[in-house]
């Protein structure tokens, strides 16, 4: 009876594959075949069927019985009760007790997976309705399913006739400024044109590109997107926009500065970490992130020559500067004649007769928070997160995602108008529920992948101690991500992922995270990436070339203590967008005492090294201005004279670092902090001062290697530095001036206005999921940073962010 003896083996040994593999089929439960068996007198032959009412026993002929498909039947009541003990997530039946969903009644969980896959989870809930009926299941059949995708994003938003004129006020009030000036800044240039021709300006009409939707304009001295207006050249279609057109003509041409490389000399661990034994060397195999060097003197004499004539006329620049030197730039233009004038036209007739006076103004004081003399009085909305003197933006507003009503929208923007940073706490409570371990999204990227995508097995991630990209499977990132890494000082080695996966895969690579983000995304007006009323970047025609606006996915590691170097830090930056920021997932990595001992003696260490190297840092600085013209024995000799210098990683000169070695075993041993990263937001009128503190203490600052930044081409834009917290003492102490700090816990949604410098630090390992969009408040901040960005070098980071405004 081989069945029988197949099916006990099977039993008892339980189904060996995990939830990586299939489930085996071993017996068919449908209606049983009909099968023939021959006689014993080996002629005729004789039906066999089976008797269903004698207890699944097989009738042969005319009465005897088969012991065969007795054992048979009891085979299948075996097999029976082996499915109803198998867990829906690993498919596995030999993991002891499993939890049957009363709703479905047909799914059913084991205890180890529920413990593993769904820690928030109590038991209870599984019988109520399984992960499976909330549609919140994790198990990798069910992460691949496209049914529930398509029905989620169906879910789009729906806005009535009255919602959509209130919006398109409020819009057009916010707009209609920067669309006259808009008009003017090319009525100008077309009033050049006219006096070139010799015509009047009503007969000008410059030629209209015959564009498509995967171009995009930019222009190829500033390298700003062009929108309409430009001068090109009919030879080599050299594109120059309208404001380099007047800078030319006025005689200050800027943003075509020559690429700025900075050098860092390599250095390796035991350099990081003081020890004597350490090396220093220039190596041509390093690979910074960023790279910057000084401008050419002989190119900025030759650019400066580039000039118009006569009235105007601008000539097609040399060869060496992108040109031919032989054409005339030519106006054209990208839409149809008088668009723009039509356009307003058209807003001008809509704001005819409105009165505006309901919509929020940036005076207007925060209902929730009362004044009583030097009394403030805040509601639970508000939470504070700066202690300015005579200020009242001290206060956040922080309501929860669940208590929000359409009303709020109005006290959202009365905040928003003012450029502050806005929390809403617990926007993941207003979802399926869906994980967002490390674990379930590898596993659900790895089922979403196509074959004709790259295999993203191995991943690049960059080392916060020396700021470099180091290649490591996606396995072995996230187990360090739930257990930690450390090298071999006992240094908390922290690697972050940026982007991962790409964010124009993102959507495609985790369809169901994806959904489940702009699911948990409040004040959807404002964020929903294809049906945000007040997005501006919904805005743009459907065969026009979008930015990449996200989601874009942040994992990195995180400790609480701040360490001084390799810090999982974001640094100092600035956004050209509006941003919202959500801690999809947080993981407390807990640090035995004896790790935070020899944390605490390598912080001392590192305080020496910042302070021998802050007293010869002018020397050392000479030495390796000049070893970075020339590779030489020069590089070692830097090695040798600064033994015991740099090594504050992003973090800064460190004078914090003594302070910190020194701190208690008990201040040193909070574990799990609340909440997953600490935030930093500066008010954008605090950007001046903050840049003059950036650029007075600049040789504070370390970069890629550990190196002592020497120069800066914008203190903020290079995104090199990270304001410790003794750095923020003093920034407030010699400027007066203090950033919103707050620490953004699991759930929180941070919008960061456009324009806002802001830094984060992990406190734990964490993943964000952030997303930007373009709000009509902040449209005059994208404009200014637009203006900003285009005057950098030409390498430069921030010229990566196009953004059309």
């Amino acid at each position: 009876m081989p069945p029988i003896k197949d099916l006990s083996r099977r039993k008892r040994k339980g189904v060996q594959n995990d939830e990586s593999v299939e489930e085996e089929k071993t017996v068919k439960l449908g209606k049983p075949k009909r099968r023939r068996k021959p006689l014993q007198d080996g002629g005729a032959t004789e039906e066999v069927e089976r008797d269903k009412s004698e207890g699944g026993i097989e009738k042969i002929g005319g009465g005897g019985y088969s012991r065969t498909s007795n054992m048979d039947s009891a085979a299948m009541i075996e097999a029976k009760e082996d499915e109803r003990n198998t867990c829906h997530q690993c498919k596995r039946n030999d993991k002891g007790r499993v939890v049957r969903c009363t709703k479905c009644l047909t799914k059913r969980y084991c205890v180890p997976c529920m413990t593993k896959w769904y820690p928030q989870m109590p038991e209870e809930a599984f019988t109520e309705a399984c992960p499976v009926c909330c549609s919140n299941c994790n198990c990798k059949s069910c992460l691949q399913m496209d049914g529930r995708i398509r029905d989620l994003k169906l879910l789009t938003l729906k806005y009535g006739h009255e919602e959509k004129m209130e919006y398109s006020r409020y819009m057009l009030q916010r707009l209609l400024p920067f669309l006259k000036q808009f008009h003017e800044e090319q009525m100008v240039e077309k009033e050049m044109e006219a006096k070139i021709k010799g015509l009047p300006i009503s007969e000008v009409k410059p030629q209209q590109l015959n564009c498509v939707a995967v171009d995009r304009i930019y222009c190829n001295n500033c390298k700003t997107s062009i929108v309409d207006f430009h001068r090109s050249c009919p030879r080599c279609s050299y594109d120059l926009c309208i404001t380099c057109c007047r800078e030319i003509r006025e005689g200050h041409l800027q943003g075509g500065d020559e690429e700025v490389v900075m050098h860092y000399a390599f250095r390796d661990s035991s350099y990081f970490h003081n020890d004597n034994c350490h090396t220093a060397h220039h190596s041509k195999n390093a690979s910074p992130i960023n790279n910057n060097e000084p401008s050419s003197e002989v190119k900025a004499e030759m650019k400066s020559a580039w000039r118009s004539v006569e009235v105007g006329i601008i000539p097609c620049p040399p060869q060496w500067f992108g040109g031919c030197g032989e054409g005339i730039l030519e106006l054209k233009c990208i839409f149809p004649e008088n668009w723009v004038l039509k356009l307003l036209s058209r807003a001008g007739e809509l704001v005819k007769g409105q009165d505006f006076e309901d919509l929020p103004k940036t005076c207007e004081e925060c209902p929730c928070l009362n004044f009583f003399g030097e009394n403030v009085m805040a509601s639970d909305k508000l939470c504070r997160a700066a202690s300015r003197q005579d200020s009242r933006d001290n206060f956040l507003y922080c309501p929860t995602a669940k208590d929000l009503q359409h009303d709020d929208m109005k006290h959202f923007q009365l905040h928003w108008l003012k450029g502050e940073p806005v929390i809403v706490n617990g926007v993941l409570e207003t979802t399926l529920g869906l994980s967002w371990a490390p674990m379930v999204m590898a596993r659900a990227f790895r089922q979403n992948r196509k074959k004709e995508n790259e295999v993203l097995v191995d991943v690049t991630a960059i080392n916060c101690l020396d700021l470099c990209e180091v290649v490591i499977k996606i396995n072995q990132f996230f187990k360090g991500y739930l257990e930690g890494r450390f090298d071999s000082y006992s240094w908390p080695e922290i690697l972050k992922l940026k982007d991962w996966p790409p964010s124009n895969l993102f959507e495609e690579s985790l369809p169901r995270h994806g959904v489940e983000f702009i699911r948990c995304l409040p004040f959807k007006e404002y964020t929903h990436p294809h049906d945000g009323y007040l997005n501006l970047a919904t805005k743009l025609p459907k065969i026009s070339l979008k930015p990449d606006m996200g989601p874009k996915t942040y994992i990195a590691y995180g400790v609480a203590q701040e360490l001084g170097r390799g810090d999982s830090v974001t640094k100092l930056h600035c956004d050209m967008s509006d941003a919202v920021n959500v801690l999809t997932h947080e993981h407390g990595v807990t640090l035995r005492p004896k790790l935070l001992r020899t944390i605490k003696i390598l912080q001392m260490k590192h305080a020496e090294q910042d302070e021998t190297e802050m007293r010869g840092s002018k020397q050392i600085l000479n030495i390796m201005d000049e070893n970075s013209e020339k590779t030489g024995n020069l590089g070692e000799s830097v090695g040798k004279s600064s033994v015991k210098t740099s090594m504050s990683k992003k973090k800064g000169g460190n004078s914090s670092g003594k302070n910190k070695a020194d701190t208690s075993d008990e201040a040193a041993s909070v574990r799990d902090p609340e909440g997953g990263a600490l935030w930093d937001i500066f008010r954008r009128q605090d950007v001046p001062k903050l840049e003059e503190y950036v650029r007075k203490h600049l040789k504070e600052f370390r970069h890629i290697y550990c190196n002592q930044l020497s120069q800066v081409v914008h203190p903020i834009h290079d995104q090199t530095v990270y304001l410790s917290m003794e750095h923020k003492r003093k920034l407030k102490e010699e400027y007066g001036i203090e950033p919103w700090t707050f620490v953004q816990k699991l759930g929180d949604a941070v919008f960061i206005p456009a324009g806002c410098p802001h830094q984060v630090r992990n406190l734990k390992p964490c993943i964000k999921v952030a997303l930007d969009f373009v709000s009509p408040e902040n449209v005059q901040e994208c404009l200014r940073l637009t203006q900003e960005f285009r005057v950098l070098p030409q390498n430069h980071r921030a010229k990566e962010d196009k953004l059309e405004v």
